[in-house]
């Protein structure tokens, strides 16, 4: 039976420590446990302060994975905890390899990015790991009408992986309202991921990430960003708050 991961509270939002998060999907995969896997980082931290229903869905998720250099600091700083960061881009990317490898027979599914990206993406996945099984894409840019046909597709189909690219929160409500369409499937926010899968967009050179400095090489993607990142000093600020009134907080 697939073991309770251990429970960190940070800035009051849960993050789960496992020693190896991969295999521990691949477990909730084969004996077909429905879970919602929310990547967090500082940026989504502080927009959970402002938005009490990004709090519940985190709150709801069953893993929480420790996404960003801020949340990664928070636990091995204030918390004493001996966590390394794990991207989303990583575990999804961890967990397909995975399951190309096993006989689980598990159908993934991508749902975001521009036209054609989730199927471009679909592509490049089939040359990395052949044995992944595919039941589909669905562009993230839609009308009300193709909305609901994606829902009643997946509804249909019962893919055991669906992967979600509309950014955050947006994907992160989209998962809560809809993942009864498939309530024993595995549902991960991925951001940008289909991007970088598809050739659209290219990650930041290791040197950078190895350091905690894979948002600067975001931000100079996307110089439209700079705004979010205020996030990441108004994170660093409010772990100090945090950290003064003994307010952090480990659980089982």
């Amino acid at each position: 039976m697939s073991k309770l991961p251990k429970t960190c509270s940070v800035l009051g939002l849960p993050v789960h420590v496992i020693a190896n998060y991969p295999n521990w999907l691949l477990e909730r995969v084969e004996l077909a446990l429905g879970t919602h896997v929310v990547t967090l980082n500082a940026e989504m931290t502080m927009q959970a302060g402002r938005n009490k229903s990004l709090v519940d869905v985190i709150s709801n998720a069953e893993l929480v994975i420790p996404d960003g250099a801020g949340v990664v600091l928070y636990l091995q700083l204030l918390l004493r905890q001996d966590v390394q960061r794990i991207p989303g881009i990583e575990l999804a990317e961890s967990l397909l390899l995975l399951l190309g490898k096993s006989n689980s027979g598990a159908k993934v599914f991508f749902y975001g990015g521009s036209p054609g990206v989730a199927q471009k993406a679909v592509d490049f996945w089939q040359l990395q790991a052949p044995g992944l099984k595919f039941a589909g894409t669905h562009s993230g840019y839609h009308s009300k009408a193709e909305e609901e046909q994606l829902k009643q597709t997946l509804a249909q189909i019962q893919p055991q992986v669906i992967l979600v690219g509309l950014g955050v929160p947006r994907q992160e409500g989209w998962i809560a309202q809809n993942r009864h369409l498939c309530p024993n499937a595995i549902w991960i926010g991925v951001g940008g991921s289909f991007d970088i899968w598809s050739g659209t967009k290219t990650r930041a050179p290791a040197w950078l990430a190895n350091n905690n400095l894979e948002w600067l090489y975001r931000l100079y993607q996307e110089p439209w960003r700079w705004r979010r990142m205020l996030a990441l000093p108004e994170f660093a600020a409010k772990s100090i708050v945090y950290l003064v009134s003994g307010k952090g907080a480990v659980t089982q």
